[in-house]
């Protein structure tokens, strides 16, 4: 299996929702979800910091990697954007089929007609 799942914090929904956007519309990711009520506690240049973000599940590919974290690095508010893969190991054959169609939709843009996920 080649699915992975990308885990990326955003600190607004506006930075969530572009990113998303131009991730599924790209067809570099066949999914995104924007998930709130995060709260992060990391250290950042010597400083304890607790912050409220949004955190984003991408579904794509592991072909699709370098794609999505050159987007998010290029379109990112962050300095430093967290973007770290896991592999899918198990999952439902139709949706791991349609998440590798829809990744591959510029070559065939009519795959996901009728599906919705």
């Amino acid at each position: 299996m080649d699915e992975i799942i990308i885990f990326c914090t955003v600190d607004s929904e506006e930075s969530g929702e572009r990113i998303s956007g131009e991730l599924v519309e790209a067809g570099e990711a066949a999914c995104v979800n924007i998930v709130s009520g995060v709260r992060s506690v990391y250290k950042w240049e010597g400083k304890l910091c607790r912050d409220a973000e949004l955190l984003l599940v991408i579904k794509t590919t592991a072909e699709k990697f370098e794609a999505v974290r050159e987007r998010i690095r290029l379109t990112h508010t962050y300095q430093v954007p967290e973007v770290i893969a896991v592999p899918v190991t198990a999952g439902d054959a139709d949706y791991l089929k349609w998440l590798r169609e829809s990744v591959n939709q510029r070559a065939n843009p009519d795959i996901s007609r009728g599906l919705h996920y």
